[in-house]
């Protein structure tokens, strides 16, 4: 890849190395520079800039970034669409995060232009969270550079998501003179949180005298009942591996399979097996709800992973949790690493137009292929990485409706529809659900718009990275959908007026995405009897050649 200054003579095509603020609005970093870009900078005054080029071997970012991003993904990992050089990675359901560190530091050792981050392993992770990034440093790497990748991760994928496996667990806890019942109530109420946190239930509670022969009893009594793992919090800390409890254990026809553990806290508990029946020492930590040694046994049983010797003795490392500031509570800590989930977008497709230039017909209702227009917006929104998707009728409502039953969607009537597309975006931005981090603004009568379109503005919202408007473009010029963070929805609602929200976009400038598209279906609207014919000629051109 070449990079540096070039005079504007030479940069069309060249990709733009860092961001340049015109009159007319900004051209950001990344942008391949087309000639009406040029011409905007003559005009600003701009004689040369600096420029990245591709050269023959070479993979532009985010081609770079799928690549590596598509070879991670084992069991319950997806991938989304890179942007920006950036392909995150992302868990489809909960469980516990497993990782080839090994592959990991393989893939990040080959070349400095290719990065992987990820969270730990054996984290406890919910669906659609975020667990690791693939980074293309440049604008591009070498196919070469790509292909030892390739070469490092050729093994099975280095990410997987274990799922939990849903299990009845039991709980002992012993009792000494003195020690109140609202401690031990407190205790079950806790490790029933945590029991809850991995899928887990919580199938009773035995609570005895703090000797071996009421802990065999009542460890074999939970056995007996089903349960899968049986956890016992004694009434004194386990000591030795002759102690009550694991004396206990084995009279119940058990074996100490490790004691001890280089996590702190955590470091009193014991692992023992009666039969396929895991039981685990807990540790007087367990009482607390912040976290400790007992959650990573306990996530890893509830995965049906083993807890070895060296499983325990591995956790030296990184294990000293005490007096840490990121010990928060079981469930503040999901709910903290849920904020780095994948976003959850919903489209709203607008569709209560009375559509006046198309004369008495209603264009929404018009077909390409035997499929109303409003029907194909709506599949390709449902198709999409979309959670959902509300469609906002108005003129002609129960028509509009009608074509689009079936679908799973969310059908809203704007009663002020003759005000404008002001109103129907307004009636479908408030009926946008609390947890909706964006919506997809999308017209019903652009019927070339697909759902790669709108998983590609998806792929780029990052209000992170200050990417909270995300427009698509086809050689540089808006279209539409538009893809809007939720800080804007009061904004959208508050619009006035048969216009959209194109001002906003100028308002707003420092945080707008441009998204380059493959094709001008993002600009092609169906306005007017002319323009559907044209679409037509188009469809019937395609069916010909073979393609679409």
């Amino acid at each position: 890849m070449k990079f540096g200054d070039v005079s504007l003579d030479e940069a069309c095509g060249a990709i733009l190395a860092h961001s340049v603020k015109l009159p007319t609005g900004a051209l950001k970093k990344g942008r391949v520079l087309s000639e009406e870009d040029l011409g905007r900078l003559r005009e600003a005054g701009y004689s040369q800039l600096t420029v990245a080029r591709l050269e023959a071997g070479d993979v532009a970012e985010d081609a770079a970034a799928d690549f590596v991003a598509a070879r991670l993904c084992g069991d319950g990992v997806r991938a989304g669409s890179a942007f920006t050089g950036r392909a995150n990675l992302f868990a489809e359901r909960p469980g516990l995060l497993e990782v080839d560190a090994a592959g990991v530091d393989a893939a990040n050792e080959i070349d400095e232009g290719v990065t992987l981050a990820t969270l730990p392993p054996d984290a406890l992770v919910a669906a659609g969270q975020m667990l690791a990034t693939v980074k293309i440093i440049p604008f591009a790497v070498a196919r070469s550079v790509l292909d030892r990748v390739a070469d490092a991760l050729s093994g099975p994928p280095p990410f997987r998501v274990a799922p939990f496996a849903s299990k009845p667990i039991g709980l002992v806890q012993t009792r000494l003179p003195g020690l109140k019942e609202s401690i031990l109530d407190k205790t079950s109420r806790v490790m029933a949180a945590r029991i809850a946190q991995v899928d887990g239930r919580l199938l009773g509670e035995r609570r005895c005298s703090h000797d071996a022969e009421s802990v065999r009893g009542a460890v074999s009594a939970l056995i007996e009942a089903g349960a899968d793992v049986v956890l016992v919090a004694g009434a004194s800390a386990i000591v030795d591996r002759r102690d009550v409890i694991p004396s206990g254990i084995v009279a119940a026809g058990g074996e100490v399979v490790h004691f001890g553990m280089p996590m702190d806290p955590g470091n009193l508990t014991l692992v023992a097996r009666c039969g396929r029946v895991p039981v685990v020492g807990l540790p007087g930590c367990a009482r607390s709800p912040k976290f400790n040694g007992i959650d990573v046994v306990l996530r890893r049983l509830a995965a049906d992973r083993e807890v070895l010797p060296r499983t325990l003795m591995g956790l030296g490392v990184g294990g000293l949790l005490k007096d840490t500031a990121d010990r928060p509570l079981p469930r503040s800590e999901v709910a903290k690493r849920m904020a780095a989930a994948a976003p959850r977008v919903y489209a709203v497709v607008l569709a209560a137009g009375q559509s006046r230039r198309m004369g008495d017909v209603n264009k929404l209702l018009l077909e390409l292929n035997g499929v109303s227009l409003v029907r194909r917006a709506v599949e390709a929104a449902r198709t999409s990485a979309c959670e959902g998707v509300i469609v906002v009728t108005g003129h002609q409502a129960d028509r509009v409706t009608g074509a689009v039953a079936g679908l799973e969607v969310t059908t809203v009537r704007c009663d002020r529809f003759a005000e404008g597309l002001s109103a129907s975006l307004a009636t479908g931005v408030t009926a946008l659900p609390e947890d909706c981090d964006a919506a997809l603004i999308c017209l019903g009568d652009m019927p070339r718009v697909g759902a790669a379109h709108m998983d590609a503005l998806i792929a780029a919202f990052d209000p992170l990275e200050g990417r909270q408007v995300c427009v698509p473009t086809f050689q540089g010029k808006r279209g539409n959908p538009v893809l809007w963070g939720r800080r804007f929805f009061s904004e959208l609602a508050a619009i006035r007026g048969d216009t959209g929200a194109r001002h906003l976009i100028g308002e707003h400038e420092d945080v707008v995405c441009e998204v380059p598209m493959p094709d001008d279906g993002v600009l092609a609207d169906v306005d007017s009897p002319d323009a559907f014919t044209r679409l037509l000629d188009s469809e019937n051109s395609d069916s010909l050649h073979g393609r679409g």
